[in-house]
């Protein structure tokens, strides 16, 4: 009887056999591992040496930036934001997925295949294949990425000339627009203006707003507008969201200027606000709601139904009261809408999806919708602010998103945008300013502070003034108009408040 534990010995051909296969699935792996080890201990050491010190070199390098990073933030946003550093980095990752596949096939040479039978043969060249693609598919879509990044902020970032604070804080105008097909800057029509003055050591802004159809409003002095207008933009029909078409048909007035349009603008700007506009940023509407799409969407406090067109659109609906995560289309239309309401209820919902934006949107979501947000924000922003200062409103924005957001709009009742009294807009912007602005003990405890502490000395925004319930008003903060809280005769709360998240 056979004995039935009986095995047949392996020839001395398969043996070798199995030897040669573990051999090569080791080269394999250790390229995987490390590139170039396979090459310095079966092939060319003079390659394996050059690949494995590139790769140290390159891990310490990645070290070292790591743990200066830890201490000095700002450090990924300056190298993130040079455009020929990106550059490099870009033909680098190229340069990596070529040369790492090429090491893979060098392995899977010094791996003799041809001494392999033919299964073993086949499950090397596919596992070959299989590292050699996915390594040089990731870093070919990191290349691709780099690329869109670099893309993303020669759009945007068109500034050469870095701005000094004014008085301590960076004042940049905000201008929602539509565009007219990509011809012309100058022949956009701001929807929407907005100074956000930000406090140059601790964040803390100021929205002030500024309303379209505001007429009769004087131009910072000296500037080719005020030569023109020396009484004010007094001509008939002209509003302020009209001084960029009007100053893009007048070039002549502005000569060297790339866009007139918004030069003019940012004259107007200063002018009623008597502030030095350090930067301003355009965000063409749009594409606004791409950039809402590509970071997920907003929530909002949705107070009465916003009106989604006008009721001869064949889309015309409603967004219906509640908190509720709007997409881009919908954010577009709550910021927008004016049916059913008027120009500052709309301004006061503007400012309220400027600061969901600003508190709901994390470092952590930017980077997982990356290449979306990446080329919905290159096709839709422009802006004066040079990449060199990216770093530093970067680490401003993280400060600003832990703190109160103070607003200020110059509308009715405050303001008469027909005939508007300019010493009092700029007492009012002053006064404004003035109390965001922290003694000068806050501000270094504040600098030293941490962006999360959120603490910005700041007392807690006044209870609404009017008390009285209206219809349909499902807050107890007083009656809502148009979607915001408050009335066109004793104003919206998020138009003139020291806590904008209290007011949405």
């Amino acid at each position: 009887m056979a004995d039935q534990n009986y095995r047949p010995q392996r020839t001395a051909a398969e043996r070798a056999s199995r030897v040669r296969f573990r051999r090569a699935m080791a080269l394999l792996l250790i390229t995987l591992l490390l590139p170039g080890s396979a090459q310095l201990v079966a092939g060319n050491r003079r390659v394996g040496r050059i690949a494995i010190w590139t790769v140290i070199g390159l891990a310490i390098t990645a070290g070292l930036v790591f743990g200066i990073s830890l201490l000095w933030h700002g450090l990924i946003f300056r190298l993130g934001t040079t455009p020929w550093l990106l550059g490099l980095f870009r033909i680098a990752l190229i340069a990596g997925a070529i040369s790492w596949a090429a090491l893979f096939i060098d392995a899977w040479r010094l791996g003799r295949p041809l001494e392999l039978d033919l299964k073993q043969r086949r499950i090397v060249v596919a596992i070959n294949g299989a590292l050699a693609f996915s390594v040089a598919a990731t870093l070919i879509f990191g290349a691709h990425l780099v690329g869109v990044h670099k893309g993303m902020v020669e759009a945007i970032f068109a500034g050469a000339e870095a701005a000094e604070a004014h008085n301590g804080r960076f004042n940049v105008l905000l201008a929602g627009a539509d565009s007219d097909g990509g011809k012309t800057r100058w022949g956009l029509r701001p929807d929407s203006l907005t100074v956000a003055s930000i406090d140059a050591v601790t964040g803390r802004t100021v929205l002030i707003g500024l309303p379209r159809n505001m007429q009769n409003f004087t131009f910072d002095d000296g500037s080719p507008m005020d030569k023109e207008f020396p009484r004010g933009f007094d001509c008939d029909g002209c509003y302020l969201n009209g001084v960029s078409t009007w100053a893009g048909e007048h070039k002549e007035l502005y000569k060297g200027e790339k866009d007139p349009g918004m030069a003019a603008t940012v004259d107007a700007v200063e002018g009623i606000t008597d502030l030095q506009i350090s930067y301003y940023a355009i965000v063409d509407l749009n594409g606004f709601q791409e950039i809402v799409d590509a970071i997920g969407g907003v929530t909002l406090k949705v107070r009465q139904p916003i009106p989604v067109g006008i009721p001869s659109d064949s889309f015309y609906t409603h967004i219906q009261p509640g908190t509720r995560k709007l997409d881009g289309w919908e954010t577009l239309w709550y910021a927008r809408a004016r049916h059913d309401s008027d120009d500052y209820s709309r301004m006061a919902r503007q400012k309220c999806v400027l600061n969901a934006i600003l508190q709901q949107t994390s470092p952590a979501d930017v980077v997982r919708h990356y290449q979306d947000v990446a080329k919905a924000t290159g096709s839709t922003i422009t802006t004066s602010v040079p990449p060199s200062e990216i770093e530093r409103f970067s680490a401003l924005a993280l400060k600003a998103k832990s703190q109160k957001i103070s607003t200020l709009s110059l509308v009715p009742p405050l303001v008469n945008t027909a005939d508007p009294d300019m010493s009092d807009i700029h007492a009012e912007v002053r006064k404004a300013v003035k109390k965001a602005t922290p003694k000068m003990e806050e501000a270094l405890k504040q600098q030293s502070a941490s962006p999360s502490t959120g603490d910005d000395g700041e007392t807690k925004a006044p209870a609404p003034k009017n008390k009285t319930k209206a219809s349909g008003d499902s807050d107890k903060g007083g009656p809502v108009a148009g979607g915001s809280l408050g009335s066109r005769n004793k104003g919206y709360q998020a138009n003139e408040t020291d806590d904008l998240a209290s007011a949405c």
